[in-house]
């Protein structure tokens, strides 16, 4: 037996059934593994699953990259409405529309989750090499010895599962992780927000339309808290409320329907209208928590982990989804690299992945200041503006950060690396000015080349 077929495993298991967890069965499977998928939810394609914790998807080219990787994007477009820019909604109902990017195909697209994943799964069975077992619950990992203890719910049994491997994509509660620190073997961090989230819903109208610009998310600004709506293909639009915890404005202080409908009256009156059951919506769905995980290891002998499970952050830059689903590219690539002998292509993975990841989670923190706050201010929009024109004149070395992440491949780590310097090069070309008619574009051109290496 040569040393490469001693370290290509012949079993993996997979814990999560999710977006992630799904991806990486499909290309385990296409290189010719036994996959198995244990998750403790039912299946989705056959019961439905109570909502108020979806926060929308939103698909950009990294996630684009990965489902055209699987031949699957023909199959994914049905499930997509384009969104072209944020339509900012300011306290009178004025509407101003912010254009994600300045080309035609620089959109974001909101996409049903339960529609790509149901996709995922058909396509990980239809390999004839993936196994799906719903209703199973993790309830220990041996890691030494590459047994897990899952609860067979349905049967109420308990059973114990070999794996040559272990991908751990069982999201932000991850047993998996949580076996490895019980090790001692990673240390994570998981920092929650003081703020928290809860989703509404604006129905479709009464001939089966959209009641908002379709082509668009949509956002309240309001300085400490905002709600964002991403329309689905059913006409109707996912509304979530993003609030502090405690204060006078907060989920602590709406506690009754008078308060509820004041806040709305006051600060959303122009979606107020269109959520025929506000008070039903708020009081029933749960309220939902914002964190993010970091892990400083990713892997432990045979397991790893991937998604969620490794590094979890905030949805303010609708890169959650299509960041796991860069973990699925960058696996498949190191597994390449190393012809499937795990022993060096996991290690490269984690490596891989670890920069890119902790840069994300700190610019999808820094999204959020801006999206709830930072949107409603001029010099924020000039800036905007001078970007894009940058981006016309030096394209070659000046992308907007915000375009680096959604329409690029660029890894993470660089596009905040760079947009850092960006962000001085903008404060430095608008210090004095409020109008992009009196920007000195030959200084920004030098600034630009002498801060920024070409791209």
């Amino acid at each position: 037996m040569n040393n490469q077929t001693q370290n290509r495993p012949q079993h993996i298991v997979i814990m999560g059934a999710g977006l992630v967890g799904s991806m990486h069965a499909i290309f385990l499977a296409r290189r010719g593994y036994r996959v198995s998928v244990y998750e403790q939810l039912p299946d989705i394609r056959k019961e439905s699953i109570s909502a108020g914790r979806s926060i929308n998807l939103a698909l950009a080219n990294r996630g684009i990259d990965a489902l055209n990787r699987l031949g699957l994007m023909d199959e994914v477009k049905p499930l997509l409405i384009p969104m072209q820019g944020r339509m900012l909604h300011d306290e009178d109902g004025e509407l101003k529309l912010q254009s994600y990017g300045q080309k035609p195909e620089e959109v974001i697209y909101s996409v049903s989750r339960a529609g790509l994943v149901s996709l995922l799964r058909d396509t990980a069975e239809v390999t004839g090499q993936v196994e799906f077992f719903f209703k199973h619950e993790c309830l220990a990992i041996d890691l030494d010895q590459n047994t897990c203890e899952v609860h067979n719910k349905p049967n109420d049994q308990k059973i114990t599962i070999e794996y040559d491997y272990l991908i751990g994509a069982d999201g932000g509660g991850s047993q998996v992780r949580e076996s490895m620190k019980a090790l001692n073997e990673t240390e994570f961090s998981a920092e929650l927000l003081d703020h928290s989230y809860k989703e509404l819903n604006i129905p479709a109208g009464p001939n089966g339309e959209f009641q908002m610009d379709k082509e668009a998310l949509h956002i309240w600004p309001r300085g400490d808290y905002m709600m964002i709506g991403l329309p689905n293909p059913d006409a109707s639009f996912t509304l979530t409320l993003f609030m502090p915890n405690e204060g006078p404005i907060s989920f602590a202080s709406i506690t009754d329907v008078e308060t509820l409908h004041s806040i709305f009256d006051q600060y959303f009156a122009d979606a107020k209208g269109l959520i025929p059951d506000l008070e039903h919506d708020y009081f029933n769905n749960p309220t939902g928590y914002l964190g993010t995980i970091r892990c400083h290891d990713w892997q432990y002998k045979n397991a790893v982990l991937t998604g969620d499970a490794a590094h979890a952050i905030v949805p303010f830059h609708g890169q959650g989804m299509n960041a796991g689903f860069e973990d699925c590219v960058a696996m498949e690539k190191a597994l390449d690299t190393f012809d499937d002998n795990w022993e060096l292509a996991i290690p490269l993975f984690v490596e891989s992945r670890m920069a890119n990841s902790n840069a994300i989670a700190d610019m999808a923190l820094e999204n959020y200041i801006e999206m709830r706050s930072t949107v409603n201010d001029p010099k924020f929009h000039l800036k905007k503006a001078i970007a894009f024109q940058l981006e016309q004149r030096l394209p070659e070395y000046f992308i907007p950060r915000y375009s680096m992440v959604m329409f690029h491949l660029i890894p993470y780590a660089d596009a905040f690396a760079r947009g850092k310097i960006q962000y001085k090069i903008l404060n430095e070309l608008t210090d004095d000015v409020d109008d992009i008619e009196n920007v000195d574009f030959i200084r920004a051109e030098r600034l630009v080349k002498q801060k920024l290496p070409r791209l």
